[in-house]
C-alpha cells in the first residue's frame, strides 16, 4: 500500500462537501480520489468543485473501485450500518459518521461485520475528541489538577424547523439526542473513563415531526455526574464546564471548533483563572490523518467500535427513562 490512503466519499452530504472533505484534503497521508451520489450530476459537480478525480452515479460503483482503500460514510443515520457493511464487504476501511446506527442492535450488526473483517479498520467519526482542547481536558483530569472529577455540565442547541431536513425526520434517525445529544454523552464517558450506572431523561417531542426537540439528561457515574440539555429548536449555543474538587475546565466552543481562529478554554484553580489558547487547527483533518495512520501502520483506531455501542446504549436508556419517568440502570 502507498503511504497515502486513497479515500472515497459515500454521497454528497453537506457535512462531507463543506466540512470534512476540504479538511481531509489538508492531511499529508491521504487523498480524496472519488465521490459518489445516486445522482451522477451531483457527484460530478461536487468532484469538480472539490478537485476530486472520480465521480460515480451510485454507491455501488464507488465501492467497486479497486483504487479506493477507505470510505467515509456521511449518509443519513438510517443508512450508516448497511452501507458501512457493504464497504467492508468490498474490502474498504470505514470511517462512519455518528451515530453509528439507530439502536444498539442496529450498530451491533456493523460491529459483528467488522469482526468478520479483522484486517479492516472501522471507526465512528466523533471528530471533537481529536481536537487539542479535548486532549487537554483529558490531560488536566489525568494530572490531578482538577482534583476528583465531580460533575460535567453541557449545553448544545440550534434552531431548525425545516420539515425536509433529515434531522427532523424520525424514520431517518432524526432528533436532538441522535444528532447532538450524542456529543455530551460521548464526552462524559470519555472524561469519566467509564459508563454511567444509571440515567434520567426528560424529553419534549415535536408534535408534527415526532422527533425529540429538547432533552434534559442526568448521567450518574457513581462517583460523579454529568448533566446536559440539547435541543433542535432553541437559540444556537454550545458550552462545556468540567468541575473537579479543586478546579474547573471550561471549553468555549466544544464541538463546532472554529477553523479560522484559535480555540479558547479556561482552567480555574481556586480563584485563579488561566485562559488557554489553542493554535488554529481542523479537527476533521486530524481525524482523517489519525485514521489513515492506523491503516498505514496497522495500529488500533483512536476510538474502538465498542465505544459507539456504549454511547448508543446510553441514548436508548435516556429514551426509556423519559418514557417511564424514572431512573434507568445500565448493566
Amino acid at each position: 500500500m502507498s503511504k497515502r490512503i486513497r479515500w472515497g466519499i459515500l454521497s454528497t452530504a453537506k457535512i462531507g462537501t463543506v466540512q470534512v472533505i476540504p479538511a481531509m484534503q489538508q492531511a499529508e497521508n491521504l487523498e480524496i480520489t472519488a465521490i459518489c451520489s445516486r445522482n451522477f450530476d451531483n457527484a460530478k459537480s461536487a468532484a469538480e468543485s472539490l478537485g476530486i478525480e472520480k465521480a460515480y452515479g451510485s454507491y455501488e460503483e464507488l465501492l467497486a473501485d479497486p483504487e479506493i482503500d477507505a470510505v467515509y460514510n456521511p449518509l443519513p443515520n438510517h443508512m450508516h450500518v448497511d452501507w458501512s457493511i457493504a464497504a467492508l464487504e468490498a474490502g474498504k476501511h470505514v470511517l462512519c459518521e455518528k451515530p453509528l446506527g439507530l439502536s444498539v442492535a442496529d450498530a451491533q450488526r456493523l460491529v459483528d461485520a467488522a469482526k468478520a473483517h479483522p484486517q479492516l479498520k472501522v471507526m465512528e467519526a466523533f471528530m471533537y475528541r481529536h481536537h487539542p482542547q479535548w486532549q487537554k481536558a483529558k490531560e488536566v483530569l489525568s494530572s490531578g489538577v482538577l482534583g476528583e472529577l465531580k460533575t460535567i455540565d453541557c449545553s448544545f442547541s440550534y434552531f431548525n424547523r425545516n420539515a425536509g431536513d433529515i434531522r427532523n425526520q424520525k424514520s431517518m434517525g432524526g432528533g436532538a439526542l441522535m444528532d447532538i445529544g450524542c456529543y455530551p454523552i460521548s464526552l462524559s464517558r470519555f472524561l469519566f473513563g467509564a459508563e454511567p450506572e444509571r440515567v434520567m431523561g426528560a424529553i419534549d417531542f415535536d408534535p408534527e415531526f415526532q422527533t425529540d426537540r429538547l432533552a434534559s439528561v442526568i448521567l450518574d457515574f457513581g462517583n460523579g455526574t454529568s448533566t446536559f440539555s440539547c435541543s433542535t429548536q432553541m437559540v444556537p449555543y454550545q458550552r462545556v464546564n468540567v468541575f473537579g474538587s479543586e478546579g474547573r475546565y471550561e471549553i468555549e466552543i466544544p464541538f463546532n471548533a472554529p477553523i479560522d481562529r484559535p480555540c479558547i478554554a479556561w482552567l480555574q484553580q481556586g480563584k485563579d483563572v488561566e485562559q488557554i489558547e489553542f493554535p488554529i487547527c481542523n479537527q476533521y483533518a486530524i481525524q482523517g490523518r489519525l485514521f489513515s495512520d492506523a491503516i498505514l501502520n496497522d495500529t488500533p483506531v483512536p476510538t474502538p467500535l465498542s465505544d459507539a455501542i456504549g454511547n448508543m446504549r446510553v441514548i436508548e436508556a435516556v429514551f426509556e427513562s423519559a418514557e417511564k419517568n424514572d431512573w434507568v440502570k445500565l448493566g
